[in-house]
């Protein structure tokens, strides 16, 4: 561990005043939520920020609560370890909740936030893919006012995200899911170890009800690309016709294609994307497992 260079410090009452302070300070201004990535990054000197703005103390970026509906809203500052157990959640998007319970240690999930997750911009993330099939949108707000994005359209990419200088991640509105939907989020990795995912692959489909094919499907993969991956040829492949093993097989061959994994010392790029179809398999047997035991 290195030693932490200084910096300036400040506790803003408001988000105007924290999204002053980011402007002021420019690109070196870090924004300090859970602080379980970012003071481990300034510890190795991975980053050396001339300042922190502690959002902790700010009311407004804290809790879940349900809009019109059953559509979401997820503040940035509600912590992991709230979005796992929250009755909301399960209710209605219990693939956050599944999602949620992978990342990291009890502790860390007490600590680390949504907002925070999302905006490190890991292709690792474990709740971008989640977010990104259940069409989730983030909402931004800084010195030139506001604007709503997709959370796929959040990442640039390793570590980058699309955030100006006093930009802030405030919020996600997650939409209903459809009658007929189920989406499941599997990965691979040591959570006893608290380390990051392998390869994770979050899955949404909605059944026709009129015959055993789908109306829609949504498939993102993360950990094997630069950013998290939205596998449109898979989707294209589950929606051709009836939903059988055949299909399933064809759908998880086609994610090892499209996936783009690299080797690293945790694990070869090869053996990543033998991981991705066996995940995208799993997961689509077992939202399909889930439909037909409703059917009963």
């Amino acid at each position: 561990m290195r030693r932490i260079k200084p910096f300036r410090y400040f506790e803003p009452a408001t988000i105007a005043e924290a999204i002053g302070i980011l402007t002021r300070e420019g690109r070196e201004a870090y924004p300090l939520a859970g602080g379980t990535d970012l003071l481990v990054r300034m510890k190795r000197g991975d980053v050396r920020p001339a300042a922190l703005v502690n959002l902790k103390g700010l009311p407004d970026l804290r809790g879940i609560e349900r809009k019109k509906k059953k559509d979401l809203r997820i503040r940035a500052l509600t912590t992991v370890r709230e979005l796992e157990q929250s009755e909301l959640i399960r209710e209605s998007h219990p693939v956050l909740g599944q999602a949620a319970s992978f990342l990291g240690s009890p502790s860390i999930r007490n600590l680390a936030t949504v907002g925070g997750n999302i905006g490190r911009a890991s292709p690792a993330s474990n709740l971008a893919p989640s977010l990104m099939i259940l069409g989730a949108k983030v909402h931004i707000e800084g010195p030139g006012g506001s604007r709503d994005l997709e959370v796929g359209d959040f990442f640039k990419g390793p570590g980058v995200g699309v955030l100006s200088p006093g930009e802030l991640l405030l919020s996600f509105y997650i939409p209903e899911m459809e009658e007929g939907g189920r989406a499941a989020y599997l990965r691979l990795g040591r959570s006893e170890g608290m380390d990051c995912c392998l390869a994770g692959v979050a899955v949404r489909v909605v059944f026709s009800g009129m015959d055993s094919g789908l109306r829609a499907a949504w498939v993102v993969l993360a950990a094997v690309g630069p950013t998290p991956l939205r596998a449109r040829r898979v989707e294209e492949e589950l929606l051709a016709g009836s939903f059988t093993e055949e299909r399933v097989s064809a759908a998880a061959r086609l994610a090892m294609e499209e996936c783009l994994p690299i080797s690293d010392l945790r694990a070869s790029g090869e053996y990543r994307r033998q991981i991705v179809g066996v995940l995208v398999r799993r997961a689509l047997e077992e939202v399909r497992r889930s439909a037909e035991e409703e059917r009963r």
